[in-house]
């Protein structure tokens, strides 16, 4: 009963892991409208900083959001939690994957319709690597299946870790 309690948050996400795996780039439409809504609140928020950062500030701030949650969790020893907020990061890394393998294409829909530019048509034509949209694009698809693999093994943690003593004496 013990292993149960153990692995019920592993046995309780796998069947939306497999999904995910399996629908590449075909997701939950309010998941997508709130990681919508992340990925234009992070365009805002890293606009300071120019151009590129600007335009990659988006998926940033989709990737950062998810890893926020990860680290709240992981800290105060949630599990569950942690699981949870790793499938929610590689649900990003999906539709971030998605997304950058059309730069060429450039054929999703954007918000702003033909007055906005693709962000990762920009961001990979800047790096000389447009060519290459589909490779970036199995990148993302690689870093969801690990944290997907990293979800499923959260259990394997110990319970109790000892703490790093950082005293630095100068």
């Amino acid at each position: 009963m013990e292993i149960l309690k153990k692995w019920l948050g592993s046995i309780i996400l796998l069947p939306i892991a497999i999904w995910l795996i399996s629908n590449n780039g075909n997701f939950i439409p309010l998941l997508d409208h709130f990681t919508l809504l992340i990925h234009e609140g992070g365009h805002g928020i890293f606009k300071i900083f120019g151009s590129f950062i600007y335009t990659l500030g988006g998926s940033l701030m989709q990737i950062f959001i998810a890893c926020l949650f990860i680290f709240y969790f992981y800290s105060n020893k949630k599990k569950f939690g942690t699981q949870l907020s790793l499938i929610f990061l590689a649900e990003n890394l999906f539709n971030i994957s998605k997304y950058t393998a059309d730069a060429q294409a450039r054929k999703l829909p954007l918000l702003g319709g033909n007055k906005v530019y693709h962000d990762w048509h920009f961001l990979l034509g800047r790096m000389g690597i447009l060519e290459y949209d589909y490779l970036v694009g199995y990148f993302f698809v690689a870093l969801a299946i690990i944290s997907i693999i990293l979800a499923m093994l959260i259990p394997l943690l110990p319970k109790k870790v000892k703490p790093i003593n950082l005293n630095l004496e100068l």
